[in-house]
Parts: C-alpha cells; structure tokens; sequence
C-alpha cells in the first residue's frame, strides 16, 4: 500500500486497518474454534497487530512498534503464522521504509540543487572579478596610448615650422579627439579601479621585466624549484600583450601552487616569429589530480580571456610527460 496526500490517501489508511481488524477477527475465532477466554485473548491481540494500521499515515512510527510486537505475541499464540497480523506488519514497515528512502532522496537533491547553484555562482563571480580587472588593466594600457596620441599631434603641430593651415588644423582636431575618446573611456571605465571604495591603484602595471620578481615571489612561497627560461630575440612589446603575459603566467604559477604544491615548475618565454608563447608547466600529479580541473579551476577562463582580448589562444592539458601545462600563443608586435 502506498501513502498518499488528499482525501483519498487519508481514507485509505483507516480502511485498511480497519479491513485487516475483521479479518484479523475472523482470523483469532476460526484459529481457537470459538472457545471464551482464549478467543477474547486472541481477539485483542490480533486486532492490536492489525488496527493501528488505520493511524499509519500520522503516526508511522509508534504504529510499527505496536503492530510488530503484537504481531509477534499474534504467531506465538497461534502457534504458527498469522495471516492478518503478518501483513500488517509487512505493510507498516514497507511504508517507513519507503518514506526513510523518499526522504533521503529528498535531501540529496536539495543538496546536489545548493552545490549547483553555490558552483554556479561561484564561477559567475569568478568570471567576473576576472573581467572587471581585465577591462582595468585595458582601460591603463589604452589610456597610456590615446594619451600619446593626443601629446604627439599637439607637439607636431607647435614643433613643425610653417605648418599649412588645415595641417594645423587637422593635428588640433587629432588631439581633441583623443582627448574626449580619453575621456569618454575614463568615464565608462574608470570606476572599475575602485575596489570595495579603496582609492584607485596609480602603480604602473607591470610586464616581461617583472617576471623575475614574480619567479622570485613564488619560491619565497615554498615553490623552490621554478625556472624562468627565456628564447629567442627579445624585444620591447606591445604593453597591452606583456600585461596579458605576465597575468597568465602569474595565475599558472598560482594554479601549480595550489594544486600540485611543491612540484618543480618551469616558466618558459620563446619570443618567436611574429608570436611570443608563453608556457608555463609543472611535473605534479596532472589534470585528473587538481592542476586547475573542476571548479576550483576558475582562473583558467581568465587566462584565456585575456589570451583572446589580444588574439592569441591558450591551451591547457597535461604535458608531455606529465604533470599540467598551461601554452598561450600571443601575435608579436613589437614596440618602438
């Protein structure tokens, strides 16, 4: 028998108990051939192993204890199996378990539904937090350049002797344009330098220069062995791109800290034809041992945001003989 809710569900239950009451009655009279005092015995006993069924529904619990113990009292006054009795213990038992089971799945998936949406939430302010200090380390990096455009088309147009008119002109309305793209931008932009109402960062951001420190940084954290290696002809880049650089290798470097600390660890710099690869790979346990999988591997979406903020892609997996490794390919242009 099931438990339901609604008018049906709360008369089925006394109908039960009360079906299996006459039967049980039937029952203790055909089993003591009707004789008087061992009748009246068989008859209480019998009807208390099987009426308490009608209040199963409210009272799931002190049901089962009275029905089991008359129950067994019920075979052991028979001297063999009652029928009645037998079936109403089955029954009350087959609804606790039932609703012990129902109840257990209902947890599970409140509590699979809170994890779900605690993950959810967590990579969504995650991935946030990341784009808000993408978009402020851009807003530095243009900034510095619309800057110098403005600077520059005001000191061509004061240095150059002689300048035709509409030259003149025309650098003035170069500088003005700068200038209110800068400012514009500065108001869009600006306010995500705030953190948490702290005053804004005027440091420079740092670059392919700062990454010694950074290696440096890291082995006072406890990462002894990390390596800088550094190929090809080195050349001065785009701010923009040694910013995303240095972001990548500084979130690799925290990734292999936290997930496969103490692992040697190698930084490696190739300033290739028309790219810059930036890999970063260390000899711990692997991706299907931590090395940024799951959800603690936020950290990887921002890199390749910033990747793909200056057309280059980003790769991760494990290496080629172990470990994890992080490869971002960035397009080189170099600087003046």
């Amino acid at each position: 028998m099931g438990d339901s809710d609604g008018t049906a569900g709360r008369a089925r239950w006394p109908a039960a108990g009360g079906c299996l009451a006459a039967a049980a009655a039937a029952e203790a009279f055909y089993r003591t051939h009707g004789s008087g005092v061992v009748l009246a015995l068989a008859l209480v006993v019998d009807v208390c192993a099987t009426l308490p069924l009608a209040v199963v529904r409210d009272r799931a619990a002190p049901a089962a204890v009275v029905i089991t113990a008359a129950a067994a009292a019920a075979c052991v006054l028979h001297g063999g199996a009652a029928v009645a009795a037998l079936a109403a213990l089955v029954t009350v038992w087959t609804v606790l378990a039932r609703r012990r089971f129902l109840r257990r799945r209902a947890e599970a998936a409140a509590r699979d539904a809170s994890r779900r949406a605690f993950e959810t939430t967590l990579l969504e302010h995650t991935a946030r937090g990341e784009r808000a200090r993408i978009a402020r380390e851009l807003h530095d990096v243009v900034a510095h350049h619309i800057s110098m455009i403005s600077v520059q088309a005001e000191t061509a147009r004061l240095a150059v002797p002689g300048m035709p008119e509409d030259g003149a002109r025309r650098l003035l309305a170069i500088g003005d344009t700068a200038r209110t793209a800068l400012t514009e931008m500065r108001r869009l932009l600006g306010v995500l330098r705030e953190d948490a109402g702290a005053e804004p960062t005027r440091r420079p951001q740092p670059g392919l220069q700062q990454l010694l420190d950074l290696v440096d940084q890291t082995r006072e954290s406890g990462a002894a062995g990390v390596r800088l290696i550094v190929g090809g002809h080195v050349a001065a880049l785009d701010p923009g791109l040694e910013l995303t650089a240095y972001r990548i290798v500084q979130e690799a470097l925290t990734n292999a800290r936290r997930h496969a600390p103490g692992a040697a660890v190698d930084v490696e710099l190739d300033y290739a034809p028309g790219a810059l690869r930036v890999s970063v790979r260390d000899n711990g346990p692997g991706p299907g041992h931590g090395s940024g999988a799951g959800p603690a591997g936020h950290g990887l979406l921002g890199m390749r945001e910033r990747a793909a903020a200056v057309g280059g892609d980003l790769r991760t997996g494990p290496g080629p003989a172990g470990g994890f490794l992080v490869e971002a390919t960035l397009p080189l242009e170099e600087g003046p």
